[in-house]
C-alpha cells in the first residue's frame, strides 16, 4: 500500500507540476501582466489545495475508503511539494536564463500594482516609497529568494495538508 500512495501522490505531483508551469508558460506568451494578477494568484493557490485533496481522496479510494492521518498528509504533502520544486524550477529558468528581462518587466508591473493598492488604501507617501524602493532593490528570480518562497508556500500549504489530513482520514477498524 505505501508503493500505491506514494505512486499515487507523485502522479498527482507531477500533473499539479504540469498545470503550474503552464499556467505560467501561457501567460507569459499571451500577456506578462496576468502573472501579477491578483485573480490568477487566488486561483492558482485554490488549484493546488484541490490538487492535494484529490490526491488524498485518490489514496483512500487506492485503500478501500481508508487512510491514516499520516498517508493523507503524507499524500498531500508530496503531491504539493512535487507541483511547487517543477513550478519553481520553470519560473527559475524562465525568468534567469531564457528571458532574464521578462523578470525585470514583471517586476516593474508588480511595483506599479503595489503602488496602486497603497494609494487605494490611503498609505502614506513615505511608506510607499520605502516599500517601492525595498521592491526595487530585491532580485525576486534570485536562488535565494526562489528558495525561500519554495520554504514559505511549503510551509503554508503544510499547514493546510494538516488540516485536510485530519478532515480526511479514516482508520480501518480491521488493522486495529
Amino acid at each position: 500500500m505505501e508503493k500505491t500512495l506514494k505512486s499515487i501522490a507523485t502522479n498527482f505531483g507531477l500533473y499539479l507540476g504540469a498545470f503550474l508551469a503552464l499556467i505560467t508558460i501561457i501567460p507569459y506568451a499571451v500577456n506578462i501582466e496576468l502573472l501579477a494578477n491578483t485573480w490568477l494568484g487566488a486561483f492558482i493557490l485554490i488549484a493546488i489545495i484541490v490538487f492535494g485533496i484529490v490526491s488524498v481522496a485518490k489514496v483512500k479510494q487506492a485503500q478501500n475508503s481508508y487512510a491514516t492521518f499520516k498517508e493523507a498528509f503524507t499524500a498531500y504533502f508530496i503531491t504539493v511539494a512535487l507541483g511547487l520544486l517543477i513550478s519553481t524550477l520553470v519560473s527559475y529558468i524562465l525568468f534567469n536564463f531564457i528571458d532574464p528581462e521578462a523578470a525585470t518587466a514583471l517586476k516593474e508591473i508588480t511595483i506599479e500594482k503595489t503602488v496602486q493598492m497603497m494609494e487605494g488604501f490611503n498609505s502614506p507617501t513615505d511608506i510607499i516609497d520605502q516599500t517601492v524602493e525595498n521592491m526595487e532593490a530585491q532580485n525576486n528570480y534570485s536562488l535565494a529568494n526562489i528558495a525561500k518562497g519554495l520554504a514559505g508556500y511549503l510551509v503554508m500549504f503544510s499547514i493546510i495538508g494538516l488540516i485536510v489530513a485530519a478532515a480526511m482520514k479514516k482508520k480501518n477498524p480491521d488493522a486495529e
